[in-house]
């Protein structure tokens, strides 16, 4: 809403007053301090400036013009900096640092280590948080992705068969160790490809683009779905992109490539709406 203030979010706000510790600005229902270490200098009143909008250590609402590693409803890959019987607390770039409640960790959280994170404006107290559990904040509803899409990833994670990444922040793929070909850090965002999309929606992620090897998984996923499917699938030449991409995850465009290789192959019929393998 406009003229509402934005707690974890910038905001641009008018000087209405002037104190030797700082700038009061116009915070619509309040007046909000701007300490006077934060005030850029020939800022005066009435001038409209751009400041971060957050609870101080005594839980008070203040503004400031130093500029945080992340906004509410973000994710970021953030230092654990201290254990406290609340939870953890992450560096973000702001005096007062970010609480993790134990509630919100997935396993114990070591100082010095750093984790990806989920920031956001818990309801109930109205403070900005942070949450390890990342998963329960990826979107419901994201876009299509197609095998050999070029995507950006955020590397997360280490675990036995490679690296998890945030990918496009709104997916967990998997970049398996024999696809890394360059040393990959946690924490620095990488552009990876689409290596294939599995049943389950999850997705795997490659360094390298291979056309041969993309091309020859799509043709592997719809002679997969065929034998899963006594050697007939409901889909077809005039078959709608949605259906497509809804049992194969794959584009109209791919699935057309795949089912005339496999075509030219002799492998199937193909028909307006269905393909039988022969």
């Amino acid at each position: 809403m406009e003229n509402e203030l934005k707690i974890g979010e910038y905001n641009h706000l008018r000087v209405v007053k002037e104190v030797d510790f700082g700038l009061y600005l116009d915070g619509y229902e309040d007046e909000i301090l701007l300490p006077k270490q934060y005030v850029k200098e020939g800022t005066q009143i009435d001038d409209v400036i751009k400041v971060f909008i957050y609870r101080d250590s005594e839980d008070r609402i203040i503004a400031t013009t130093l500029i945080p590693k992340i906004s509410i409803n973000q994710f970021a890959f953030l230092e654990v900096k201290d254990v406290s019987p609340k939870g953890v607390f992450l560096e973000w770039g702001l005096p007062k640092d970010l609480l993790v409640p134990f509630g919100e960790q997935k396993g114990k959280m070591v100082v010095g280590k750093s984790y990806l994170v989920y920031v956001y404006l818990d309801p109930q107290t109205d403070r900005i948080v942070a949450s390890a559990r990342i998963e329960k904040f990826l979107p419901r509803e994201t876009r299509e992705f197609s095998i050999g899409e070029k995507v950006e990833a955020l590397p997360f994670e280490y675990t036995d068969l490679g690296i998890n990444c945030l990918v496009d922040n709104c997916k967990i793929g998997l970049l398996f160790k024999n696809q890394l070909i360059t040393n990959v850090k946690l924490g620095d965002y990488t552009d990876v490809y689409i290596s294939n999309i599995r049943a389950d929606n999850k997705i795997d992620l490659s360094m390298k683009y291979q056309l041969d090897d993309r091309f020859q998984m799509l043709t592997n996923q719809v002679e997969a779905l065929l034998n899963e499917n006594n050697g007939v699938i409901s889909l077809g030449d005039k078959s709608n992109p949605e259906d497509i991409y809804n049992q194969l995850k794959m584009s109209k465009k791919d699935f057309k490539k795949a089912i005339g290789a496999l075509y030219k192959s002799k492998k199937v019929h193909i028909s307006d709406y269905q393909i039988t393998q022969l």
